[in-house]
């Protein structure tokens, strides 16, 4: 199995996309602030789950690397937040993104949870 096979993974990359479109249309003066912003932690959020499955081989390290993706998930949610609130996104889109962050949030914190079915070998 491949980190690309992991549920959460597959479904916070799809989501990092959305966003990165999304964020195209963003205002220019946005660029270095919101848009960078947005598009880093969104990103971050798949990367920290591959790399967490590439070190199940050491508990701590799969733990570690998930809580940081979890922590990414959650900056996300906030710059969606500024988005809406500075009506660069209708309140709709805003709370489709933000289910399905949630529902990736759920996925991550079930992995920290359950690492042996990840994988990851007893301590």
């Amino acid at each position: 199995m491949s980190f690309h096979d992991l549920l959460a993974y597959k479904k916070f990359f799809r989501l990092a996309m959305k966003i990165f479109d999304l964020s195209k249309s963003f205002p220019r003066e946005e660029k270095y602030s919101l848009i960078d912003q947005i598009r880093r932690s969104s990103r971050s959020v798949s990367a920290n789950i591959s790399e967490s499955y590439r070190k199940r081989k050491y508990p701590k390290h799969f733990i570690s690397k998930l809580t940081d993706s979890d922590a990414e998930n959650a900056e996300t949610q906030t710059w969606l937040e500024f988005a809406k609130e500075c009506e660069y996104i209708e309140v709709e889109t805003f709370n489709e993104l933000i289910k399905e962050s949630e529902e990736v949030g759920k996925l991550i914190n079930y992995m920290i949870n359950n690492p042996i079915k990840f994988g990851v070998k007893e301590e």
